[in-house]
């Protein structure tokens, strides 16, 4: 079975072809600027088959425009890798927000679609881009392909209410839904299945900390396999500081910052989503590796945004502890989770009460994509570095979907 995994943003579109005889990626690629004008001979397009890729720009109007490069650069590029789009047999959908409703990945149909269409509001940068995504699919593949819905909220589902409820008046979450909802759920999925098969435990057995670290970044506490708290919210702001995300804050910030500087809520949610973070406080430097050169530099200001981003993730990960009464596992993952060999020993510099030393040869050499365990198996806690793959969490659950309709 040939999978195409899809994961659309606003103006993007990132895909995998994933052979699941072996869970092998046959092709992957990023098309961007989608919607807008390619400045300068940009590269906007991006393709791979192995080690071969095809990079170059092309003005891409629509995702729909998108999809049919997508298909062009798979069955008529000098890296093709199918005679026709027919050998795909499945589409999945990374979908942001599922609400309340959808707790596990669905085949998209019309009610899958309103649906979607109802949760913009919780998440109004990502569910319309993934419905476009969807029909650029349907569009030139037609209905009898089967798509489904991969929810980035389902994995959180199984949270108690003491943990996504806020103490608002409580018809604000019968109404409108306010209640901490998490995402990055594929990604922590994947790694804590991930981390229980390197352990060679059962999950159901296991209590973990996951730090899916990156420009975007959330902590899931994860006991026995189900989700028990997490530190996005309501939406992706909420939880500790990012690249350009504020994080938790103070909820007075916000209507002061309204009265002082005469700022609309529109203007003070940008502020929070995309002048705060990393980026505020270093110096306008929101890529880790970028931080990490001005801190070498001795930067006072970057060191300070490294040090209170490691902080705030430590505080996390404490709070999750005596929230599941222990842990056994705690795992990095995501660009800077992979990357950041300070950030790693930073934060497990806190740790020595969980009886962490981890070691620090094999964390300064570890790289992207590897995976390693700063740790001995004999310790109390166990610290990974494992690399996050939610394209082939989402296509595991669109061939178990697909294989139960025949």
């Amino acid at each position: 079975m040939k999978i195409l995994v899809i994961n659309c943003g606003s103006s993007s579109l990132k895909f995998q072809l994933i052979d699941m005889k072996d869970e092998s990626v046959i092709c992957k690629g990023t098309i961007e600027r989608i919607g807008m004008p390619i400045n300068g001979g940009e590269k906007n397009i991006i393709y791979k088959v192995n080690d071969k890729e095809l990079i170059f720009d092309r003005e891409v109007k629509s995702h729909t425009d998108a999809f049919g490069t997508v298909m062009e650069l798979m069955t008529k590029s000098e890296l093709k890798v199918l005679d026709s789009f027919d050998e795909v047999d499945a589409v999945g959908h990374r979908v942001v927000h599922g609400g309340e409703k959808y707790t596990k990945s669905v085949l998209f149909d019309d009610t899958v679609v309103k649906d979607i269409e109802s949760f913009t509001p919780l998440a109004p940068l990502h569910n319309p881009a993934n419905l476009q995504g969807y029909e650029a699919c349907l569009s030139v593949l037609g209905p009898n392909v089967p798509q489904v819905a991969v929810f980035d909220t389902a994995f959180h589902s199984t949270m108690p209410p003491m943990a996504y409820m806020y103490a608002l008046p409580y018809e604000y979450y019968e109404k409108y839904g306010i209640r901490r909802y998490g995402f990055h759920g594929t990604s922590h999925k994947y790694v804590s299945q991930r981390c229980a098969s390197v352990m060679h435990e059962k999950i159901e057995r296991i209590k973990m900390i996951i730090c899916h670290l990156g420009n975007g970044s959330s902590i899931a506490a994860i006991k026995f396999g189900k989700v028990f708290d997490t530190s996005m919210g309501f939406t992706p702001l909420d939880g500790f500081m990012m690249g350009t995300r504020s994080g938790g804050i103070d909820p007075s910030v916000v209507t002061f910052l309204e009265q002082k500087l005469s700022l609309s809520p529109k203007e003070v949610e940008d502020i929070l989503n995309k002048q705060s973070g990393v980026s505020a406080i270093s110096g306008g430097y929101s890529d880790d590796r970028d931080v990490v050169a001005k801190q070498n530099e001795g930067d006072e200001r970057a060191i300070l945004a490294h040090e209170m981003q490691a902080y705030q993730i430590a505080k996390y990960i404490g709070s999750y502890v005596a929230a599941m009464n222990g842990v056994d596992a705690i795992v990095f993952t995501g660009g800077i989770g992979e990357n950041g060999f300070w950030l790693r020993a930073k934060v497990c510099s806190y740790l020595g009460y969980l009886g962490v030393n981890i070691n620090q040869a094999v964390n300064q050499k570890a790289v992207k994509g590897a995976e390693a365990e700063l740790t001995s198996p004999s310790d109390p806690v166990r610290v990974f570095i494992l690399a996050t793959n939610e394209e082939l969490m989402i296509a595991r659950d669109t061939k178990e979907i697909v294989e139960n309709l025949k």
